[in-house]
């Protein structure tokens, strides 16, 4: 298997969030076999491969939504592989779904309300996280008395992601955010994850679109068949390796 193709610091407790041997899936199979990372301070971190590599059983493991069977997670130095979802917003971790990521019979005000309900005081949203929450979203600060449902996809991805800040969440875990955007939002999203980065929050991301999502990345990790390909810079991804090779399981 490839490794990283550039040199990376060793992995340390005090990472953001770290990965080590983690082994995910249902059943009696695994969909994740031994995967590894180590995200440094204020990085958006992509991880990108084919349909089934388990980019998403991933990002899910990572949000607490789906245990992890062997292996450790770790937050900030924090163990994490065991502690529930709703323990890991509390310690600094945000997540952001693909689909059924708002509340469409409430307003955009209520939705943003809402997400501020569950917080521990530790991540009690003040009405100053709320304004640069909001003036990071215009479409959303214009819409707050509108249902979500009557928004449109782009906008509607844009509150979810306007939700998960309300938080202030030091991690921000996304799931294909620009999955089935226009073009416009697809770059309008990925330029909200870079004004997220440079308030000190690192990402963690899946995507899809590789074209679109590496330009606004630091790290690609590539995922093949629940295993890592390879770990480089994102600007390289593209410029020195052969991305159908990798996602065919062959060596770059």
């Amino acid at each position: 298997m490839t490794r990283e193709a550039v040199p990376r610091a060793a992995p340390t407790l005090t990472a953001p969030l770290e990965a080590r041997d983690l082994r995910v899936g249902y059943g009696a199979g695994d969909i994740l076999k031994g995967v590894r990372f180590s995200v440094r301070p204020g990085e958006i971190f992509t991880v990108v491969g084919p349909n089934g590599s388990g980019k998403s059983t991933l990002i899910k493991s990572v949000a607490g939504l789906v245990p992890i069977r062997e292996g450790a997670l770790h937050l900030f130095g924090q163990d994490i592989t065991g502690v529930p979802a709703n323990r890991r917003v509390d310690a600094g971790l945000a997540y952001v779904p693909q689909e059924h990521n708002v509340f469409r019979n409430m307003t955009v005000g209520e939705n943003l309300k809402l997400a501020t309900e569950f917080l521990s005081a530790s991540r009690v949203a003040t009405h100053t996280q709320r304004d640069k929450v909001l003036a990071m979203f215009p479409d959303v600060a214009e819409r707050l008395p509108l249902l979500a449902g009557n928004l449109s996809g782009g906008q509607r991805q844009m509150l979810a992601f306007a939700c998960a800040l309300m938080s202030s969440p030091d991690v921000l875990l996304l799931d294909e955010p620009s999955a089935g955007l226009s073009p416009k939002f697809v770059q309008e999203i990925f330029a909200a994850v870079q004004t997220v980065r440079e308030l000190g929050v690192t990402i963690f991301m899946i995507e899809q679109n590789v074209a679109a999502a590496l330009p606004f990345s630091d790290v690609a990790l590539v995922l093949v068949a629940g295993e890592v390909r390879l770990v480089t810079p994102a600007d390289r991804l593209l410029a020195e390796h052969d991305l159908h090779r990798l996602y065919l399981g062959e060596a770059a």
